[in-house]
């Protein structure tokens, strides 16, 4: 099963460290990195979701990926946590 999970730490990285506020969207992409292994990497940027496929809302903030992107999930899970200040993501 495909699902979108956001750690408390990661939480409070986007809200101290990249200043997202109260009911903002945060959309989770697929982008093109390099032609090396893996050539895909996720991206995250404010968003307005215009054809969500998968949302969780954490805290006050809502977290989506666009149905064109979530074919790299492969029905796995994936996890935004926070190492340091750097948001990381794990696939399950």
């Amino acid at each position: 099963m495909v699902e979108l999970t956001v750690t408390p730490a990661a939480l409070d990285c986007f809200r101290q460290e990249w200043a997202f506020g109260d009911g903002e969207h945060i959309r989770v992409f697929v982008r093109y990195i390099t032609e090396g292994d893996p050539p895909f990497a996720f991206g995250i940027t404010r968003d307005t979701p215009s054809d969500a496929a998968l949302t969780t809302v954490a805290g006050s903030l809502t977290f989506f990926m666009e149905r064109k992107d979530v074919w790299f999930l492969q029905g796995n899970r994936l996890t935004i946590d926070c190492l340091g200040e750097d948001i990381v993501f794990q696939l399950l």
